[in-house]
């Protein structure tokens, strides 16, 4: 399995696919690979140890951002760099990159439940995942081939493409949502859907996250 190559030219591609022409403001192979081999030591973590995925969880219920930064650190240190949030039923990791925000996350759709996030529910998502994260890291091509989807819409590939690496049938839909990918995922344990995210985040958004957590805080 060859090495990530996300640390060459901005918006560059070697594969030939011709993602190099489009702007550095939209979605590209290159932020696709940074942002998946950042989360992908995270994923592993959450995949194999009961003890960290519990850990994680109890964090992100109680809104513990100090926790969950330190339990980043721990077992993924570039993506402990980047921004964090939670909204207390899921979690967010921004990407900062020139022109945009790229933004990877799991929640529970918000306006299902308050302070929930299940251990279990998460290990068995970031299982599931793990095969499309680390292909994305690691094949330039494949990460071409997913953004000219995105940026395209065209629904058919990016599903295609998704479902090529992720096999579970708890995987219920793919959508493309703000120039990038949603899964949800809905296990027979669980009464709640799960989405991992990767999207493309706004300034507006980050702050209606905040809003929406210190409203049910109050709340509670």
């Amino acid at each position: 399995m060859g090495r990530a190559r996300w640390r060459g030219r901005s918006g560059g591609c070697e594969c030939g696919c011709g993602c190099a022409g489009f702007s550095k403001s939209k979605v590209n192979a290159g932020i696709l690979q940074k942002t998946a081999a950042s989360m992908l030591p995270f994923y592993r973590a959450v995949a194999t140890s009961q003890r960290f995925a519990a850990m994680w969880s109890r964090a992100v219920v109680t809104a513990n951002l100090k926790s969950m930064k330190k339990l980043l650190a721990l077992v993924a240190p570039q993506a402990a760099r980047q921004g964090l949030g939670t909204n207390g039923i899921g979690y967010f990791v921004d990407f900062v990159f020139p022109k945009l925000v790229y933004t990877n996350g799991t929640t529970i759709p918000p306006g299902t439940v308050q302070f929930v996030f299940e251990p279990k529910v998460h290990q068995a998502i970031a299982r599931a995942v793990l095969p499309l994260y680390s292909r994305l890291a690691c094949d330039r091509a494949f990460a071409c081939k997913l953004a000219i989807a995105i940026r395209r819409g065209n629904k058919r590939l990016v599903n295609l493409l998704v479902r090529s690496r992720v096999h579970t049938p708890a995987l219920k839909a793919v959508q493309i949502e703000d120039e990038g990918i949603a899964l949800s995922f809905k296990y027979p344990f669980s009464k709640f859907k799960y989405r991992n995210l990767l999207f493309r985040d706004s300034f507006f958004k980050r702050r209606r996250r905040r809003r929406r957590l210190r409203r049910e805080l109050a709340e509670e």
